[in-house]
């Protein structure tokens, strides 16, 4: 069978740091790559971390978990990033520390082709902008924007400037509204302030997330589709939900599922995560029903 296209994930990877004092591995490029690996994929983390022993638990973790660590740097000049998480009635608040190795990631050119992941919160430095800017001079076949918006760390333009360089953009409603805003008419439905946001940044796809509403999604070809959540037993923390519903996501495009079963798919994955503490989960039985139930083989994976 012909080996799937490359997908490369770049941006953060950092430690969350838990009130309760437990650190967990994350970042969403990291959370999106580690999903992804576990389904099959064979996705390539461009990222760095800081010579520190921080940096060296990522990087056993990363292989423990059979992982690609071709595209993951070493800064000697800055540590490994991290990220102290407050949880307030089980949503997450976080300190986000500045000034990290993955604020300084450089540019090595890859081969043209496959699916560029990138976040917002990795571009808040100028070294690691500009490698984003040249990996998508590299020509991957569809860029993914991820957005997730911290102010005052974003301003109204450079978010703006990133959905005009995107394929397919996943954002919450009010980073919709808030990107929207001096747009559309106010009158507009949901829908229709999404099919017109779609329109003007020129995208393929468009997924709103709606908290406990569910999902919307539209394409550029006029197919869209709404979900609703299904009924969660436990909710340990909410941490992560968002990356497990961007790799199922991406999954759908790369297999070319439909709309519908895709959006299904990302929702059900992420009402597992949030039964547990933390954004991924280093078992691979956690994964396995997912697989089964959606006919994925490791093997098919080049």
């Amino acid at each position: 069978m012909m080996p799937q296209p490359p997908i490369r994930l770049f941006g953060e990877v950092l430690f969350d740091h838990f009130p309760d004092g437990r650190r967990v591995l994350g970042g969403a490029p990291f959370n999106v790559a580690w999903h992804l690996h576990a389904f099959g994929a064979a996705p390539r983390l461009i990222s760095a971390v800081g010579d520190d022993p921080d940096g060296e638990v990522i990087r056993d973790a990363m292989r423990a978990w059979g992982m690609d660590l071709a595209g993951l740097q070493t800064d000697a000049a800055h540590g490994t990033g991290r990220v102290t998480v407050s949880l307030i009635d089980g949503e997450p608040l976080y300190d986000i520390v500045p000034d990290r190795a993955y604020d300084h990631i450089r540019h090595v050119p890859a081969d043209a082709g496959g699916l560029l992941y990138h976040g917002t919160l990795a571009l808040r430095q100028p070294v690691s902008a500009a490698t984003l800017q040249a990996l998508k001079s590299d020509g991957p076949d569809a860029v993914f924007l991820d957005v997730n918006l911290r102010k005052p760390r974003w301003s109204y333009s450079s978010a703006r400037a990133l959905l005009d360089g995107a394929d397919w953009v996943k954002l919450n409603r009010d980073e919709l509204i808030w990107l929207d805003t001096d747009d559309s008419p106010p009158a507009l439905d949901l829908p229709a302030r999404a099919r017109v946001f779609l329109e003007r940044h020129g995208l393929t796809g468009l997924i709103v997330t709606l908290g406990g509403e569910g999902a919307l999604a539209l394409t550029a070809d006029g197919a869209e589709a709404r979900i609703a959540p299904p009924a969660i037993t436990e909710v340990v923390d909410t941490v992560g939900a968002g990356d497990a519903f961007a790799a199922v996501l991406i999954l759908g495009i790369l297999h070319d599922w439909p709309l519908t079963t895709t959006l299904e798919r990302a929702q059900s994955f992420a009402s597992r995560i949030v039964g547990q503490r933390g954004a991924t989960c280093a078992d691979a039985a956690f994964y396995a029903p997912f697989i089964g139930q959606w006919g994925l083989q490791a093997t098919d994976y080049g």
